[in-house]
């Protein structure tokens, strides 16, 4: 697992996943937009004067590995486990995380369309926990029939 606090300055006090949630209120510092907003920057004055840029109040990778420490400080290792999944994911394009959750419905793709999703997110996008998900997906559909 990368470390959530990996590419932040040794000169920033280091992040504890137990004391530091919620993140927003008590480490704010450790949020950045997309763009590189800071958190306190994201106001509704700052979006009325359109000067927030279109798809800045996604979460960023860093941000929700961040939230994936805290889940799995707390316990909740599969909660913790979406979250890096999702902190992947925030590289795919939207087109194409639809046309995997399309692919993923039981009897829509085969075996080999599914080990062709896992290779491109493994190898284009660096997603190798997704890849993994779906590599596992693919696995249990095997087992009950649901691919084509």
């Amino acid at each position: 697992m990368v470390s959530s606090t990996e590419g932040y300055s040794a000169s920033v006090q280091p992040f504890d996943p137990r004391t530091d949630y919620p993140i927003g209120t008590r480490r704010p510092d450790l949020i950045r937009t997309p763009s590189g907003l800071s958190y306190d920057e994201l106001t509704l004055d700052n979006l009325r004067r359109g000067q927030i840029p279109e798809g800045d109040f996604r979460a960023t990778a860093e941000t929700l590995r961040l939230q994936a420490d805290v889940a799995r400080a707390t316990g909740r290792s599969q909660l913790a486990d979406n979250l890096e999944r999702a902190a992947e994911l925030t590289v795919v394009p939207d087109h194409v995380i639809l046309e995997i959750y399309t692919s993923l419905r039981p009897g829509r793709s085969s075996d080999d369309e599914l080990e062709a999703w896992a290779d491109r997110l493994e190898h284009e996008y660096q997603a190798p926990l997704v890849a993994a998900f779906i590599r596992e997906a693919r696995r249990a559909y095997e087992e009950r029939g649901l691919l084509i």
